[in-house]
């Protein structure tokens, strides 16, 4: 059995299920360091706009550990700059086949932790949520970047994709085939279509405690209200779709229900207008149990940012069976949305696109047919691939550092 360890800034509600999943495995001995436990407390999370504690168990199934910092105690807050103390020694004494490094810039351990990893022989295995900018100007800061990731890159023994995207990521930097495993952005599957199928047999029970009309269709958007969600984009794109309508298209106007919360509340509010409380509906932050309800309420979900690494909220509300939309900058676009099969993929930024999309949702396309497919979809993106690809990687590592020592 492999041993590994996994290290993290901290403890994070979409990684705890995987965890917990790949120390239950019994193929994988799983130890886990992090260097804060901010998140397991009420902490003030600014996109949001507002403090609030997890509603999910974030530590439980699997071993872990909270590293000390120089000049910091155990916990919170993060202080992504102090380096930690006594790293080196716990991988040496650990006897590790090998280190899982989530990320490269939330910590200055991270980086510690690769370094010390060199040091002692031990490979390293590299998950991050990085896609090819094409798009950015050659800035400086990119061109520094872009020379430290190479810098980097040279010192890990194998990347784990989380999607196509990620895996083109590492290419454009001449990482080899043979280093790259799929280890897909996945979610508990199987818990959230637990929760979206109770969540169903009270739906009528929840349209009425929101006010929401028997059987008028819902777009939902689920997020914080920050500029590169782009909750703003959505709610044009809605206006355009139905008030410049004709009047027998109007009459089918589904309500656009917004969960979430943060900076932009007020100006989205603002600019509803007399849609606000009507058709546009303002719901406020929902903890993580809440959500599946949301999930199988809506008839369509929307994603509309600007930038999204990934958008693992997507893979939740798939596992409701409902169509997604996603901009063409969501990471998980190209491997979760299938145009016309189970959801629509559009040009991020371009209303008028969006709003086409939305007016094909609701004239003549089979939604139900569509959401089947998603979950089809979804259900093949699970932890189960995961596994198998962790477990390939550290075979190929293995086999690689034996090479080197024969």
């Amino acid at each position: 059995m492999n041993k590994v360890l996994y290290i993290v800034t901290h403890p994070i509600q979409y990684q705890t299920p995987l965890l917990r999943f790949l120390a239950a495995s019994g193929e994988i001995e799983l130890k886990v360091f992090f260097f804060s436990d901010f998140s397991l407390h009420a902490h003030h999370e600014k996109a949001f706009g507002q403090s609030f504690k997890w509603d999910v168990n974030l530590t439980d199934g699997y071993e872990w550990e909270v590293l000390p910092r120089w000049g910091g105690e155990r916990s919170t807050p993060l202080h992504p700059w102090l380096p930690v103390r006594g790293l080196k020694e716990q991988l040496e004494t650990g006897h590790y086949d090998a280190v899982w490094v989530h990320g490269w810039w939330g910590h200055v351990g991270l980086l510690q932790a690769i370094r010390a990893a060199n040091v002692l022989s031990i490979p390293v295995l590299l998950r991050g949520e990085s896609t090819p900018d094409a798009f950015s100007p050659q800035t400086f800061r990119r061109r520094l970047r872009n020379c430290f990731c190479r810098s980097l890159f040279r010192r890990v023994a194998g990347f784990l994709c989380i999607g196509s995207l990620n895996r083109e990521f590492y290419r454009s930097f001449g990482v080899p085939e043979k280093k790259l495993f799929l280890v897909p952005y996945a979610v508990d599957n199987f818990r959230f279509q637990v929760l979206c199928r109770e969540a169903a047999l009270r739906r009528e029970t929840f349209r009425r405690e929101l006010g929401l009309e028997p059987g008028r269709p819902v777009i939902l958007f689920a997020a914080k209200f920050i500029p590169v969600k782009a909750p703003g984009d959505l709610l044009a794109a809605y206006q355009l779709a139905w008030i410049q309508a004709p009047n027998s298209d109007r009459e089918k106007k589904p309500y656009l229900l917004f969960v979430g919360d943060g900076p932009l509340r007020g100006e989205l509010e603002a600019r509803a207008g007399t849609l606000k409380g009507t058709d546009v509906r303002f719901l406020g932050f929902r903890n993580q149990s809440q959500l599946p309800a949301f999930y199988d309420l809506c008839d369509v979900f929307v994603l509309p940012s600007h930038f999204e690494p990934w958008g693992l909220v997507n893979n939740e509300v798939m596992n409701a069976g409902k169509p997604v939309m996603a901009s063409d900058r969501v990471g998980a676009a190209p491997d979760m949305v299938q145009p016309g099969v189970n959801g629509w993929v559009f040009e991020h930024g371009n209303v008028a696109m969006l709003a086409d999309c939305l007016r094909q949702a609701f004239k003549e396309v089979d939604l139900p047919r569509m959401g089947k497919r998603s979950l089809e979809i979804v259900s093949l993106w699970d932890y189960g691939a995961d596994l198998t690809g962790l477990k390939a990687a550290l075979t190929a590592v293995r086999e690689r550092q034996g090479h080197a020592h024969g």
